[in-house]
């Protein structure tokens, strides 16, 4: 088997808020790094190695993370959260490797994406395998409710995919659709990934519906924020270049309350080159032009405010603790790297 250190690549320094976090979590993170590790190998040698490519190519590990830092605020003293953990990476990780075929995507965190270097159907392959292993760890921690939780998380993603792809291009996709789209395909694994660590301590259902809360509403401000970074200019701070979503089309809330304020010129602009898919080298600097004229970033922020704020609120049933506070600056964090 590969070492840990090999596969996983060199360990990307948290900052921030995610800082405190991760030192909370960090002896588990570990384990949890292994136990993937573990959990990609096969005699079929191209599947680590696509699946390495992408768990290489970075990220803050913030989903296994929420799995860590909910059980620790819980009081659990198991080992199924690792497992869970690892369960709730491959998840996310198998749906990067569909997105990224579904979106034609090139990149992914300045990296060529496994579909350019292996091809689609190697890629969707390789994601398949990494759900059913995902399934396979749930299976290993032997609670009927946590495989009931994230198979229910894993369902509600793919329609959530689905659900974009029939508003891609469509200009007449409303601010309402757009957040059950998030809620759908972002929002219910943080929600679920922090939900099972409340299910295997047995704190109760109050515990399971903050914590669902926490993670549902925290998902929420987090897309809103990417997905306004991707008309700010701030590529280091996202998974993939300024302008993705434009260029494939994708009506995110900035597009919504820009197209809703379009003159009839605007309107026209947009059709052309997000309905139309007709665009020029010069059309996403106009796009973040007429975004910035009608401020629909600084609305989208203070939505994503909004979320973030309760997030942190639905953490109050739990008593005060290093954890608890790290997992609100964590909601903090989220709007913050905005600024």
């Amino acid at each position: 088997m590969l070492a840990v250190q090999s596969i996983l690549g060199p360990k990307e320094e948290p900052k921030g808020a995610i800082a405190g976090l991760s030192a909370l979590v960090a002896a588990d993170m570990e384990r949890v790094n292994a136990l993937i590790v573990q959990w990609m190998q096969s005699p079929v040698a191209l599947i680590p190695e696509l699946a390495g490519h992408l768990v290489r190519s970075g990220g803050k590990r913030l989903r296994p993370m929420l799995t860590l830092g909910a059980a620790q605020l819980c009081g659990y003293h198991g080992d199924a959260h690792i497992k869970l953990a690892a369960a709730v990476e491959f998840i996310h990780t198998a749906t990067l490797l569909h997105d990224d075929v579904v979106d034609e995507s090139a990149l992914r965190r300045g990296q060529s994406t496994a579909n350019v270097i292996w091809g689609n159907q190697a890629s969707v392959l390789v994601g398949d395998f990494l759900y059913s292993r995902s399934f396979q760890l749930m299976v290993e921690t032997g609670n009927i409710r946590v495989l009931k939780t994230l198979a229910d998380a894993s369902s509600v993603i793919a329609q959530g995919e689905v659900m974009q792809l029939a508003a891609q291009q469509n200009l007449e996709t409303r601010e309402a659709t757009y957040l059950e789209i998030v809620a759908a395909k972002t929002a219910a694994l943080f929600a679920a990934a922090a939900e099972v660590s409340g299910v295997v301590s047995g704190r109760g259902p109050a515990a399971e519906a903050a914590l669902r809360a926490y993670g549902h509403n925290l998902g929420i401000a987090f897309q809103l924020v990417d997905d306004a970074l991707d008309y700010s200019g701030r590529e280091a701070l996202m998974g993939k270049s300024v302008g993705d979503d434009f260029r494939e089309g994708k009506i995110t809330l900035p597009v919504i309350l820009a197209v809703e304020r379009a003159s009839a010129d605007e309107r026209a602009y947009w059709s052309r080159t997000m309905e139309q898919r007709r665009q020029t080298p010069e059309d996403l600097q106009t796009a973040i032009r007429l975004i910035e004229q009608h401020k629909t970033i600084a609305e989208t922020l203070s939505r994503a405010t909004g979320f973030a704020k309760l997030a942190s609120d639905a953490l109050d049933v739990f008593p005060e603790s290093a954890m608890r506070e790290a997992l609100r600056e964590l909601a903090q964090f989220c709007v913050t790297r905005a600024h």
